[in-house]
Parts: C-alpha cells; sequence; structure tokens
C-alpha cells in the first residue's frame, strides 16, 4: 500500500506540475530560443509527456530524483541531504516543545476542571488556535530578538537561532496537543479504574500521569504522527521569515522556478515520512492498547 500510494502522489503531482503554465526557463527572458530549445534538449523536456514520465520512474526506481533545473551542478538527492538535516532539527525541537507543553497544559486542565486553572489552560490554548504561525513568528522577533536582544532576528548558526523558531512551529499544534488531552482526560479520570487507583491509596501524580494520561494518549497519538511530519519535513513560512536553509526554502523556491525535479522530490520524500510515520503510528497503537494485538491474532 506504501508503495502503491508513493506512485499515486508522484503520477498526480507530476499530470498537475505539467498541467501549470510556464516551464523551468521561462522566467530567463534574455535567453535566446536556441539555448531554450539546447536546455529542453539536454534535459528531456522536448520529450512526449509519457516519455518524459517513463523517464522518471525509471530513474526513480535506481534512487536518482534528478539534477535541478535552476540550481545548476546541484542534484535533488544533494539538496535533500542539505536541507533535511536543518529541518529535521528544527523539527525535532518544535515537536519536543510542543508535546512536552501541551501534555502540561491539558493535565493541569483536566486536573482542574471548572476552575481557574481550566480557564486560563482554556483561553490560551484558544489564542493557541487562533493566531497563525507567521504572526505568533513576527511577535516573537519583534519582542525577544529586536525589543529584548535575547535570541538572533533569523539565519542559523547556534542553539540560540533555534529557539524562536522552533516556538513559532510549537505553540499552535500545543495548543491542540493541551485541547485534545484535556477532553479526553477528563473522560478517562470517570472511570471506574480510576476511583479504584485512588482507593488504593496512590498519590494523586501517580494516578493522573502513570493511569489518567496513558490512557488518553490514544486519541492524540495520530496527530502526534502528522504533527511530526509536518515538523521534521520543514515549515515553508517560518523557514522564509527566520531564513533558515532548509526543506522549506527549497520547496517555495522550487515552486516559483517551476523547478520539476525538485518539486518531484520533495513531494515524494514528504510522502514517504508521512506513510512511514503513519505506519510506526500504527504499531504505536498496539503497544498503547493491547486490546487492538488481540484482535488482530484473532483476525
Amino acid at each position: 500500500m506504501l508503495l502503491l500510494t508513493l506512485w499515486l502522489l508522484v503520477t498526480l503531482t507530476f499530470i498537475l506540475m505539467k498541467a501549470i503554465p510556464g516551464d523551468p526557463f521561462t522566467q530567463e527572458q534574455s535567453l535566446p530560443p536556441e539555448i531554450v530549445a539546447s536546455l529542453y534538449q539536454y534535459y528531456g523536456l522536448d520529450q512526449p509527456i509519457w516519455k518524459q514520465y517513463l523517464d522518471y520512474l525509471a530513474n526513480l526506481v535506481r534512487g536518482d530524483f534528478g539534477p535541478s533545473y535552476k540550481y545548476i551542478g546541484q542534484s535533488v538527492d544533494q539538496i535533500i541531504a542539505e536541507g533535511f538535516p536543518l529541518s529535521a532539527l528544527l523539527g525535532l525541537e518544535a515537536f519536543i516543545f510542543a508535546t512536552s507543553l501541551g501534555l502540561c497544559l491539558g493535565v493541569i486542565a483536566a486536573a482542574h476542571q471548572q476552575r481557574w486553572e481550566d480557564y486560563a489552560v482554556t483561553l490560551l490554548t484558544v489564542i493557541g488556535v487562533s493566531v497563525p504561525s507567521f504572526i505568533l513568528a513576527t511577535l516573537l522577533q519583534y519582542l525577544f530578538a529586536v525589543k529584548l536582544s535575547w535570541f538572533p532576528v533569523g539565519s542559523w548558526g547556534s542553539f540560540s537561532h533555534t529557539i524562536l523558531p522552533a516556538l513559532s512551529l510549537a505553540l499552535l499544534p500545543a495548543a491542540f496537543i493541551a485541547r485534545m488531552v484535556r477532553n479526553s482526560m477528563i473522560e478517562t479520570l470517570q472511570q471506574d479504574f480510576i476511583k479504584t487507583a485512588y482507593a488504593k491509596g496512590l498519590p494523586p501524580w501517580r494516578v493522573l500521569i502513570v493511569h489518567g494520561l496513558k490512557n488518553s494518549l490514544m486519541p492524540v497519538v495520530p496527530y502526534f504522527g502528522t504533527l511530526l511530519t509536518n515538523l521534521l519535513a520543514g515549515s515553508f513560512v517560518i523557514e522564509k521569515i527566520f531564513g533558515i536553509p532548509g526543506l522549506g526554502q527549497w520547496y517555495v523556491s522550487s515552486i516559483l522556478n517551476r523547478d520539476y525535479t525538485v518539486i518531484l522530490g520533495l513531494t515524494l520524500f514528504y510522502g514517504f515520512l508521512l506513510l512511514t510515520m503513519m505506519f510506526v503510528i500504527d504499531l504505536v497503537f498496539g503497544i498503547l492498547d493491547p486490546r487492538i494485538r488481540l484482535k488482530r491474532a484473532y483476525v
């Protein structure tokens, strides 16, 4: 199913990409027609669409994503190798921020239902969900970089360069996680096994974390997989605002430049990450809920 889905993804992306007006060389207004025709022949763009498609699939099977049409001397494999580590580092940092903050706020709100702590967390999550990430990024830049000078405004270098973009990426998903954990945990805390745990004399924190939180994560786990994939692949807007040379920057540039091979390669790479993460999440479901393993065993 993964291979079939990836093939459909490549096919649809190839068709939609060819349907967009223009090509990688239309923006080069100063190029004579003879040079444009030579470039078409060199890259195989003068061939019929069906042959271009088959040639791309043949190269893809060999692990070759092809060369970039706009960045001479660079291949798509090199672009992914250079950009993905930066996006992955930033994404993992944002994922840690989002999950830690979201789980803590969700547990606090559920443990203090209908009290001021619950109302405060609800207000924070509404703000986090409502404000777009690029607005948050701009506000964080203005406050912590321009006014307070605690962090750099942009670019990429030391660990301090990653704090503001990671927070910009993390605040929105943290709000979603907090709301989902709160709602799920309120239902869990009303179950009989929670009352039994309290009756045994277990500490409240142990009941909340070990028994309550663990059994409240089932609705949240699928979101973790999608969130991690999105963060690992890079955020287009945040990387553009902070000047981070990750996959997001390359993706935006490739679409603007009609760089066909880069568009296809990054789309396929992102799809592979997403599908792989969905498979991993399916395995995690079996670990969190043994009933799933038992049911599959009988099936």
